[in-house]
């Protein structure tokens, strides 16, 4: 007995660089009893070039497809097909262009709490949800699903997507009356971008995933974030009825708003169009499961509906750090341990300038800051603190330390000081957070499991994770930092104290065991509330009873009087047999793309890698 699940990625599992892959790895091996099926778009070559991570038997197959290129399908469209193509990205362009008009008010959330920044449009409040924002999201969908289905029908839409049409039809949309202001202000240069872009989102569009064999034969589709890698779910939904569960760790939305770029017509058309993409997830869905209530309050910001959102943690493996929690008193005293990926948003800046007054207040106190460098972006930043941390501490012969020795150490996980991660949580007193931006902070969770107490900044879900366990204090704020740390320095009893409430916390809430557990009855809760769509039989001939799904919605009420004397009567007999006959919509893609793959799994349940054997996964990004 078992379910069928279509997990669907995006620059993530089951590729060796990628997010949330250690996750869905112990998600995948944790429910051993089900089947998944692996849909992944990569982002990169060289994610391909790195190959997979070992995968488990439960993992049937694989089928994957870039983002980061596609090549010309060479479907050529008829007078019939480009008119649909016209009508159908005309009304999306238009959806775009004059999204956030019809009273949505501007939202621009504190940046120091790691929520929105303000891209010139903002996030439909609850009171501005009425027939203008609705009509959108209908316009938006059936557009949406016009395109797919002139995908499916002509073999791709890469070419009509990448054409002079297109570029056309997205400026006529632009001068239409009643567009954003900002709409109306793009030049050629920008219609351009915003076309391009629309054609890498859209993508997902022209691959043969849709077929009765793909997924249309999964029982649920679970994608792994929202935004491109929940396309294919939608199209699964609105082909075959599978049903969609979306999980959010980070929510890609407020990652594009974070990430914007270019001359503000690109960046309100482009935040517009992920906006709409956002809410037709959230509205399809028929379960959201974030990862925290600050992906939480997003999601509903953007249309979910409570009743189907459940809040379910990142499972994290805790006996790698068991050891370390369970001897907490052989830290240094005096040393605070900083862990994490260096960049800018992480704002060892301030930890610097917090550790200067540490310095004056507790001569004996050391800073080690361990992590690497996040591209190159991050590697500037990494000789920057460097820099300011030897104009703060220069060496200091008069001081309590070796001569030559500075208080402050730049370190790498697999120095001959820091061999793993449990080794540098247990080399401090106190763990220190002091990012201006922050989603799940696995780097908490991770001390918590060691038994340290930690002071952090109030960014995204820190509060949420560490309750009542560890110090928050004001983002950007250096001297609030400094006294939070001292307070906790000097009380080495508090400290055990916190530390102690810390571990219990991690290890009830942050475990592989209850992440796992938690979805699956989740999975068993979507599938037995999912439109009945086919029988499925195993060699045997016998029923598989999660293959023909447990539960199928019957038109009417049950309190209703029977219109026979036995049985549902007519009306409950019609709609049951009319949702089951309703299975598969149409055929399979006729020419698939040349850059989607199908790849089968061998025996062993171990993919090929690109690069000779697989290649074990590694820890995730911090």
């Amino acid at each position: 007995m078992h379910v069928r699940i279509g997990l669907l990625t995006e620059g993530g599992y089951p590729y060796v660089s990628g997010d949330a892959r250690l996750w869905c790895d112990r998600l995948v091996r944790g429910l051993e009893r089900h089947v998944f099926d692996v849909y992944a778009l990569s982002r990169s070559e060289q994610q391909e070039d790195e190959g997979w991570v070992p995968l488990p038997p439960q993992i049937s197959r694989v089928r994957t497809a870039p983002l980061w290129t596609a090549e010309d399908d060479g479907v050529v469209h008829g007078r019939r097909a480009r008119r649909r193509f016209a009508e159908a990205y005309g009304e999306l362009a238009s959806v775009i262009c004059s999204a956030g008009t019809h009273g949505a008010r501007g939202t621009r959330e504190a940046f120091g709490r790691g929520e929105a920044v303000g891209t010139g449009e903002a996030l439909e409040t609850g009171e501005a949800r009425e027939s203008g924002p609705i009509l959108e999201a209908d316009r938006f969908g059936n557009a949406l699903y016009g395109l797919a289905e002139l995908a499916r029908d002509e073999g791709g839409l890469v070419g009509a997507l990448r054409s002079e049409a297109a570029v056309h039809t997205l400026e006529r949309a632009c001068r239409a009356p009643g567009v954003l202001g900002a709409a109306r202000e793009a030049r050629v240069p920008d219609l351009l971008a915003v076309a391009a872009h629309l054609e890498r989102a859209l993508r997902p569009l022209s691959l043969d995933w849709y077929e009765d064999d793909g997924l249309g034969s999964v029982d649920l589709c679970h994608a792994t974030a929202g935004g491109s890698a929940a396309l294919p779910g939608l199209l699964a939904a609105h082909f075959h009825e599978v049903p969609l569960l979306v999980t959010e760790y980070g929510v890609p939305l407020r990652a594009h708003y974070l990430g914007a770029s270019g001359d503000a017509p690109v960046r309100a058309l482009l935040a517009a169009f992920h906006r709409q993409l956002t809410a037709e997830v959230y509205r399809r869905a028929a379960c959201l499961t974030p990862g925290n209530s600050h992906a939480r309050r997003w999601q509903e910001r953007c249309g979910a509906d409570r009743a189907r959102i459940r809040t379910v943690y990142p499972g994290m493996e805790a006996a790698r750090f068991a050891e370390v929690g369970e001897a907490p008193e052989s830290a240094d005293p005096h040393t605070l341990v900083w862990v994490g990926r260096v960049e800018p948003a992480k704002d060892l800046i301030l930890l610097l300038h917090a550790f200067a007054e540490i310095r004056r207040a507790e001569p004996k106190a050391r800073l080690r800051i361990v992590g690497a460098a996040a591209g190159d972006e991050g590697a500037a930043y990494l000789g920057h603190c460097r820099a300011l941390a030897a104009q703060l501490f220069p060496d200091e012969a008069d001081r309590v330390h070796t001569v030559g020795d500075n208080p402050v150490s730049f370190e790498e996980i697999g120095d001959p000081a820091v061999p793993d991660l449990a080794e540098a949580y247990a080399s401090g007193a106190v763990v220190v957070l002091s990012s201006v931006v922050e989603g799940f902070p696995i780097s908490l969770v991770e001390a918590m499991f060691c038994g340290r107490p930690t002071v952090s900044t109030d960014a995204g879900a820190v509060v949420e994770v560490i309750g009542g366990t560890g110090l928050v204090v004001p983002p950007r704020n250096p001297r609030a930092l400094a006294e939070a740390c001292v307070a906790l320095l000097r009380a080495p009893e508090r400290r055990a104290r916190l530390g102690a409430a810390a571990r219990a916390r991690a290890l009830e809430l942050f475990t592989v065991e209850q992440n796992v557990a938690a979805f699956r009855g989740i999975y068993l809760e979507v599938v037995s509330h999912a439109p009945v769509r086919k029988a499925v039989l195993d060699e045997t001939g016998a029923l598989l009873p999660f293959g023909a799904l447990a539960e199928a919605p019957v038109p009417g009420r049950w309190t209703e009087p029977r219109l026979g004397t036995g049985g549902l009567g007519v009306a409950g007999v019609a709609g049951v047999a009319g949702v089951a006959g309703g299975a598969g919509l149409g055929g399979a893609v006729s020419g698939r793309p040349r850059w989607a793959v199908d790849t089968p799994v061998r025996a062993t349940g171990t993919p090929p890698a690109a690069t000779g054997e697989p290649v074990p996964a590694g820890e995730g990004a911090r």
